[in-house]
């Protein structure tokens, strides 16, 4: 992308003084840019940002070109870094190989999230589940957790070919489930407080407040935009194509990119849902999946993976319901305790929850 669109995207967007203004820079591989433009990045948001106008930024890298230089940039800019790691050696290195060998790229990964760590940046991990792991949830749940990682993506390989049959790198439908189950299993048992798993995260909002933080999960596809390099501005990274292009950021205001009829009806389409999910119990949670899921883009399609989600959720759900129960109860807790002033009550005190109890009895114990 050129400076003079880079400023144009940038001044169009922070000029909407959002509550948060989010960028987030992904490619290919947005490294490839180098260091130079980035602080341009920086430059240019701090020119056309508001006093106290909250801006952050993300950047979804394969971690290959991160050294010092780019971890310190990342960390003192206040950048969320997610690298792609997906699973130890002999599983990342399936699928992401060097273009021009068949060297995997697992060991200059590693070396970019040391250089992340030493420099305390703000990390994640992106893990795609495809053939090459699907057999493996545990062996990757753990080898994460080894290596530092708090924050956790899984996102499904679902790749189909000319005739709408899912290829051969595609995840398994019965084991993105059991892939799940298995994480969720293990994630249960000690983690819920340890470890976010973004899907994980997504179900808890929705069950605790109603609110939905993953578009997958979303009602409506209309979530961010994405500008490529050349202006043009797509509904989603997974319909980057001519019929969906939206307009041209260097001639189109982003209110009108909003109200664009195709925009709204792009939105819209998720609702158009096969009749099975409009009788499912989970229905609310999975919003009937991406529709990149769905074959042939056919909104009424069911999506390749159901049987996986059923499986998912149905070994799920109660935990999960038990869970948010546990996360609503904390947070009236915690409330009360804010508002008595009582940081660290004495265990033999009645309790704050107001159950008529001894703290040690109830919530303390």
């Amino acid at each position: 992308m050129s400076p003079d669109l880079l400023e144009t995207m940038t001044r169009k967007y922070l000029a909407l003084r959002l509550p948060a203004s989010n960028f987030g820079w992904q490619g290919g591989e947005p490294t490839l840019m180098g260091l130079d433009f980035f602080k341009l990045v920086l430059e240019l948001q701090r020119r056309h940002s508001a006093p106290g106008q909250q801006v952050a930024n993300a950047l979804q890298t394969n971690g290959t070109l991160i050294d010092g230089a780019w971890a310190e940039f990342l960390a003192g800019s206040g950048f969320l870094t997610g690298i792609s790691i997906d699973g130890p050696q002999a599983v990342h290195d399936i699928s992401r190989r060097h273009a021009n060998s068949e060297a995997g790229s697992h060991v200059e990964a590693m070396r970019g999230l040391r250089e992340l760590k030493k420099a305390k940046a703000e990390f994640n991990i992106l893990s795609l589940v495809s053939a090459a792991n699907q057999d493996r949830p545990l062996e990757v749940y753990s080898y994460l957790k080894s290596i530092g990682a708090n924050y956790h993506q899984y996102i499904e390989c679902v790749e189909f070919d000319a005739s709408g049959a899912l290829k051969p790198c595609s995840v398994n439908p019965r084991k993105w489930g059991e892939f799940l189950c298995a994480v969720f299993d293990e994630w249960f048992k000690a983690d819920t407080r340890k470890v976010s798993v973004r899907l994980f995260d997504t179900i808890l909002g929705k069950l605790l407040d109603n609110v939905c933080s993953s578009c997958a999960a979303a009602s409506d596809c209309r979530s961010y935009f994405v500008i490529e390099s050349d202006g043009g501005v797509y509904p989603c990274d997974f319909h980057v194509r001519p019929e969906f292009r939206l307009g041209d950021i260097a001639s189109d205001q982003f209110q009108t990119l909003l109200d664009s009829p195709l925009y709204k009806s792009f939105g819209a389409k998720k609702r158009e849902q096969n009749g099975k999910c409009r009788s499912c119990e989970f229905l609310n949670l999975c919003a009937g999946c991406c529709p990149k899921n769905r074959p042939g883009g056919n909104p009424h399609a069911l999506s390749a993976i159901c049987e996986g989600w059923k499986i998912f959720y149905t070994h799920t759900i109660k935990r999960f319901e038990t869970l948010a129960g546990e996360i609503s109860k904390e947070r009236k807790l915690a409330a009360r305790m804010n508002a008595g002033g009582l940081h660290n009550p004495d265990r033999n005190t009645p309790c704050p929850c107001g159950s008529g109890r001894k703290f040690k009895k109830c919530c303390g114990a």
